[in-house]
């Protein structure tokens, strides 16, 4: 596939302006996958070629993050292989079925992901330790690895999905934010990798990207570290309202 300057341009510059966004409080893919669908690239090779872009941006926060304590690597080692799992899978199903099915399962899940953090106004102000049951654990890791297969199988919203796990753990936004940098950037590497097995990787548009949103991460990395978490709390809350403004207009609109 040849490459058209222009489209390369408009890739660039909102790769940076989603990936700033994403190390921040997720939801990246609302600008970088429709910026994909918008120069050209078939559904299926614009998801994975946003993946590709995702797993270095993604990277990107994850090591900033964990360079200022922000990432428990250690705690949450146990979830990440069940996230992996749960991605590669997703992103097989993407050639069998369209993403499309899951975008009302997407807006309602939003829609009581955005209600419960505003009217819980401390929610993530503060860390708590909690324990949990057996049962609270599987299902935790249950919920985490079908995130996971949604990241693979769709993608935007995932971010905003693990922070509210995360939050509900009793992380406070900051570690929510860089734990859920660990959970995508895994997420994004297993779907990345069933996405080079299946090639359907766009590297002419995939790389370049990827490059500029290293340093869209890095900057929202240290914007979100800088701020806190009642800050984070405000950006958060306005991405997710975005997220379902946005996937309501497109689901609407094609019904």
């Amino acid at each position: 596939m040849d490459i058209d300057l222009l489209s390369l341009v408009i890739l660039l510059v909102l790769g940076f302006i989603a990936s700033f966004l994403n190390a921040i409080v997720g939801g990246g893919g609302l600008i970088s996958l429709p910026a994909l669908l918008a120069v050209g690239l078939p559904p299926s090779t614009a998801i994975a070629t946003n993946k590709l872009a995702n797993t270095i941006s993604n990277g990107t926060s994850m090591l900033t993050f964990l360079r200022a304590g922000k990432v428990d690597i250690k705690k949450n080692k146990k979830i990440m292989p069940f996230i992996f799992i749960g991605s590669f899978i997703g992103a097989y199903t993407v050639h069998l079925v369209s993403p499309t099915i899951l975008k009302p399962l997407m807006l309602v899940m939003l829609v009581l992901v955005t209600a419960y953090t505003v009217f819980k106004k401390d929610w993530g102000q503060q860390p708590k330790e909690r324990t949990f049951s057996t049962v609270k654990k599987i299902a935790f890791v249950g919920a985490f690895a079908a995130i996971g297969f949604y990241d693979g199988f769709f993608g935007p919203g995932t971010g905003s999905f693990f922070i509210f796990l995360l939050l509900m753990m009793g992380n406070d936004f900051l570690q929510a934010a860089g734990n859920a940098k660990a959970f995508n950037f895994t997420s994004n590497l297993a779907a990345l990798a069933m996405f080079l097995i299946l090639g359907k990787v766009n590297f002419l548009y995939g790389l370049p990207m990827g490059f500029v949103m290293i340093f869209g991460a890095i900057m929202g990395s240290k914007f979100a570290l800088k701020r806190g978490t009642k800050m984070m709390r405000v950006i958060f809350i306005i991405m997710t309202c975005t997220l379902i403004v946005k996937n309501a207009w497109d689901y609407f609109s094609t019904h």
